[in-house]
Parts: structure tokens; C-alpha cells; sequence
């Protein structure tokens, strides 16, 4: 056996995933731009045309899935794809809607309405950091929760690090747990007058303090927010757990997704080895856009050479011109492989599909087929 062909990792085969009616979840991370959105509908496209109930959930905001799928929106009700040869449903993460439904069902409906209508939770709701990858999260419980579809596929957030998206639930309970939450929380949970009249009096000197800072107004509204939710704060918690719980789960499997890039393939790696720490389950990675030729077996030395003969003859000017377009592709093919091998060699037993590089970016159904065929490995790479 060749040095080249020990390096050469286990073959990904998305149709072995889909078919396996255990598979209840599939999960594309990776960090941003390298194509998550496409690759999840690509998956779910290609799981209900073989037979399985699906919905997408993606978190784009690009809407550039309802444009593959021929929808003319998405929000945060599934939808039914018209054109595919089964089951499947499209839908796009509405961050602050899934916190009001949060609202709406574990609170009193009283209470419900005065922390929707508190502009503090107004703010909160739809700026905090990690509030998008947390309510992704909390979408994908409902989901499952609902038996509604045999298989969910998940399409991250397009966030700075493609942990952000593991870490959300715990970044959600530090909040929850921080001193600033306590001390607003302090003066409704002092029990009795003594007790109050003490809380009371420390509590007014750092209201005293922090609203020189935050302002009267915005310190009222925090506090009238703090009140009102904080029944509600063991139910995230608890929900956030299990579904943490569902990620490490045999029915779910995650797509780690990267380009052939230094960056994209290291975030790769380290989604990787975090995947394997908390014990989650790992089908493979898919590197997106790899650019491959028919030619390959002229090598970016010669096709430079013979570009070089050509001009010094002064002939064949268009052909020279190709050579040397054929010679920077096979430099950024011979750069993509190291690239790719640098990863099979930290990470050999991790499953690999790679996806060609397209012309112009995929914008319908025929596209996401494509795709999805690359994965199944229908599409041969030229042979080098």
C-alpha cells in the first residue's frame, strides 16, 4: 500500500446515515461561510426522496435555503417543500418568536404578557449573546418533542466559532446564575419584615449606585423583568439539559462542515476533538468547495511549461492562456490536498466526503440534488 493511500481517511456516505431509520437527528456544524445552510438542505432533500419525514431547520439569516427550496419565505413554522419525491418540511429560526413561545407556554398568562410587553426582555430577547444558538437549541427540543418528523436535520448558527453552538446552554445558565440576577432577585425573596427592611437597605444603596450607570428607567425595567421571569428560570435550565442530552444521543449524528481553508479546517478540528469530549456522536466531514479537474494528470509544472513554449514561439496565444489557467487550478488543488491531509493526519478515523466546486452558488432543488449526490458519492473525483 502507498504512503498516499494510507493517508486517505474513511469514506463518508451520506445515504448510509439517512437510510439507518435510528438516525433522528442530523446536526451541520462548522463555522461560518463554509456552506452549512446548503449542505443541510442538500441532506434533507436527498432524506426524503429516500423515504424519510423530514424537516430542516436553519438558522440563516441570508434566507438563501428558501431560495434553493422555492419558497418564497421561511419562518419559524415548518413548511411544506413543493417538487421533492416525498415528506419534507423547511424552516428558519425566528429567535425572538421562539422566546415569546417560550414565554407563553411556561408562564401564567398574566405574567406571560407582562414580561413580553417589559422592554428590558423586548432587548434581551433578541440581543443577548448566545441568545440566537440557545433558542436553535430550544427549537430543536420542540421539534423533537413533537414526533412530528422521523428526522430532523439542523443547520447551526453562522456564528464566530463553531462552538458557539454547544456552549449556548451553558453561557444561557451563567447569565441565569449571575450575581446581577441574585441581587435583582434579592428583595422578593426576602422572607419577612426584618429580613426585608435588611435586604432593603443594602439593595437601595446599589440601586443607588447602578442607576448613576444604567439610568432609573432601564434599572426599573430590569427589575420588573427579573421579578416576573423568575419562575421560569429552572424550566431552561432543565429543557436546555435534555436537549444537550438528545445531542449525545445514538439517533443523532453531526456533519462537521468546513472549506478547504486553514481557518475553516482548524475550527473543523477543534469542533472534532469537542465532539469527541462531550461524548458526542461524529458521522463525518464534508469540505465544501474543492476544486478538481478533468486534467488532472498534467501537472501545473508542464501546463506552465508548455504556456511558456508557447509564448516564447508566439503562438497559440489562447492556448497558452488555458495552460496557465490550468496550472493555478492544479496549484490550488495540490494546496486544498495538503490542506485536507493535514487534517486526515490529527484526525485519521473521521469519515470524509468533499463536495466540488460549483460555478455559481446553488439556488434550486437540481443543485441541492447535486450536492447531495457528492455525498452519497455518486460523483467520482477524477482519478489523479
Amino acid at each position: 500500500m502507498s504512503a498516499a493511500a494510507e493517508k486517505d481517511p474513511p469514506a463518508f456516505c451520506i445515504d448510509d446515515l439517512i437510510d439507518d431509520p435510528e438516525t433522528k437527528i442530523i446536526v451541520c456544524c462548522g463555522s461560518g461561510g463554509v456552506g452549512k445552510t446548503t449542505t443541510a438542505a442538500a441532506v434533507g432533500v436527498r432524506a426524503a426522496e429516500r423515504g424519510r419525514d423530514v424537516v430542516v431547520l436553519t438558522v440563516d439569516p441570508a434566507r438563501r435555503l428558501a431560495q434553493a427550496l422555492g419558497l418564497t419565505e421561511l419562518d419559524n413554522t415548518p413548511r411544506l417543500v413543493e417538487g421533492v419525491d416525498g415528506e419534507l418540511y423547511a424552516m428558519m429560526l425566528d429567535m425572538k418568536r421562539t422566546f415569546d413561545e417560550i414565554v407563553e407556554a411556561h408562564a401564567e398568562p398574566e405574567r406571560a404578557q407582562q414580561i413580553l410587553a417589559n422592554p428590558f426582555y423586548q432587548s434581551l430577547s433578541s440581543s443577548l449573546s448566545g441568545t440566537q444558538e440557545y433558542m436553535a437549541m430550544e427549537k430543536l427540543g420542540q421539534l423533537h418533542r413533537s414526533g412530528d418528523w422521523d428526522l430532523i436535520v439542523v443547520d447551526t448558527p453562522p456564528s464566530r466559532s463553531a462552538l458557539d453552538f454547544l456552549d449556548a446552554p451553558e453561557r444561557m445558565g451563567r447569565f441565569l446564575d449571575g450575581r446581577l440576577i441574585k441581587i435583582l432577585m434579592a428583595p422578593a425573596k426576602a422572607g419577612g419584615r426584618f429580613g426585608m427592611k435588611v435586604v432593603t437597605v443594602g439593595f437601595g444603596m446599589f440601586t443607588s449606585a447602578i442607576t448613576k450607570v444604567l439610568g432609573g428607567q432601564l434599572l426599573k425595567d430590569v427589575q420588573t423583568f427579573v421579578l416576573a421571569f423568575d419562575t421560569m428560570f429552572g424550566g431552561f435550565r432543565e429543557r436546555a439539559e435534555q436537549t444537550y442530552r438528545l445531542l449525545q444521543a445514538p439517533g443523532t449524528a453531526f456533519l462537521v462542515v468546513a472549506a478547504p481553508e486553514p481557518d475553516a479546517l482548524r475550527e473543523a478540528s477543534y469542533f472534532v476533538e469537542r465532539l469527541a469530549e462531550e461524548q458526542m456522536p461524529l458521522a463525518g466531514l464534508v469540505v465544501n468547495r474543492v476544486h478538481r479537474s478533468d486534467a488532472s494528470e498534467l501537472s501545473a509544472v508542464r501546463s506552465q511549461a508548455a504556456a511558456e513554449t508557447l509564448n516564447d514561439r508566439g503562438t497559440h496565444p489562447l492556448t497558452a492562456a488555458l495552460l496557465r489557467l490550468h496550472a493555478e487550478r492544479m496549484q490550488v488543488t495540490a494546496r486544498e490536498t495538503r490542506l485536507c491531509e493535514s487534517f486526515t493526519s490529527s484526525h485519521p478515523t473521521v469519515p470524509r466526503a468533499t463536495v466540488a466546486a460549483m460555478a455559481e452558488d446553488v439556488h434550486d432543488l437540481e443543485g441541492l440534488r447535486c450536492i447531495a449526490g457528492e455525498l452519497a458519492g455518486e460523483l467520482k473525483e477524477p482519478a489523479a
